[in-house]
């Protein structure tokens, strides 16, 4: 089977198509760098030479071209987002995203903004607003942390998330929550690669879009690794939230359950910034006392606290 990208709007089409191939097939580093070595030595276009190596089916590039050229007919915006400016020191960053996800219907700032609760979050939005410096980068990084699961903890990740975008702040949503992510199914993603891969084999993370809310990104969890403290611990992760604050104006982290797992202590001493939460009636002080002691070790600073009465 031979693909001709050039068949209609060229440049741009075989760009989506590449695009297309390297999202759904999880197309690595080298397989790719193979790809382009193939095209160069006999001059070939991306999926012919993708498809010689044997590294994508003849129905998975049929399926990316019917793909790419619809997004082509579409605003390009739907794929790429506006440059917009960071407030702090004016610089322009864009975000490329080659897969969209839909909020699910428990996010009501998405499907109910005037229900009460959404004021609530709202009002909780400002609050952090004033406390964060947002003229620093150090300080637009927050993680949640909780003592136990069930708290309302990966929800409340969630909707802050989307409050901040609706501001039209580029705005990252974490999922580092490798032991019981949630993410995915609050948002419908399929959670096959995410943070875990992307630590694991040290390559770039690849945000997902939101559907109706353009200035969101989400990086899913991805697959349940064998060693999700060792990731989380390791330099890379840390590296990856220093690009976070370059590229965003705002990232919130979703986090395991401290009593549970120390995973969400060494998040906290990368973000250095904490929100606690916890649940009316349910969360015990002296879990929520154990879990203030614990992080007194990092050098996280806590903006405060949330108790869910749900």
């Amino acid at each position: 089977m031979s693909v001709d990208p050039s068949a209609e709007r060229p440049e741009q089409l075989d760009e989506e198509l590449t695009d297309a191939l390297v999202a759904s097939c999880r197309l690595s580093q080298e397989q790719v760098a193979r790809i382009m070595a193939m095209m160069g030595e006999r001059k070939l276009n991306f999926v012919d030479a993708a498809l010689q190596l044997d590294l994508i089916t003849p129905k998975e590039a049929a399926e990316a071209l019917e793909w790419a050229r619809q997004s082509v007919l579409r605003s390009h915006s739907s794929l790429v987002e506006k440059a917009i400016r960071r407030q702090s020191d004016g610089r322009i960053a864009t975000v490329r995203h080659t897969v969209h996800v839909k909020p699910g219907n428990n996010l009501l700032l998405v499907h109910d903004p005037d229900n009460p609760h959404c004021e609530r979050l709202r009002a909780l939005r400002t609050e952090l607003l004033l406390l964060l410096d947002t003229g620093s980068r150090k300080s637009n990084l927050v993680a949640l942390l909780s003592p136990c699961p069930g708290e309302g903890r990966s929800l409340l990740t969630a909707e802050l998330a989307i409050a901040f975008s609706q501001l039209g702040r580029r705005t990252l949503l974490i999922d580092a929550d490798l032991r019981r992510p949630r993410q995915h199914v609050l948002f419908g993603a399929d959670n096959a690669w995410g943070l875990a891969q992307f630590l694991a084999f040290n390559e770039a993370p690849q945000p997902l879009g939101v559907e109706g809310l353009p200035h969101l990104s989400l990086l899913p969890s991805g697959q349940v690794p064998p060693n999700p403290l060792e990731l989380l611990s390791d330099g890379r992760f840390e590296r990856m939230l220093s690009d976070c604050r370059n590229h965003y104006d705002f990232a919130f982290i979703d986090t395991p359950a401290v009593t549970q797992f120390a995973d969400g202590l060494a998040i906290a001493s990368f973000a250095e910034r904490v929100l606690l939460v916890s649940r009316a009636n349910a969360t015990s002080y002296s879990d929520m006392k154990e879990l203030l002691r614990r992080l007194a070790s990092t050098r996280s600073h806590v903006l405060g606290a949330v108790i869910n009465s749900f």
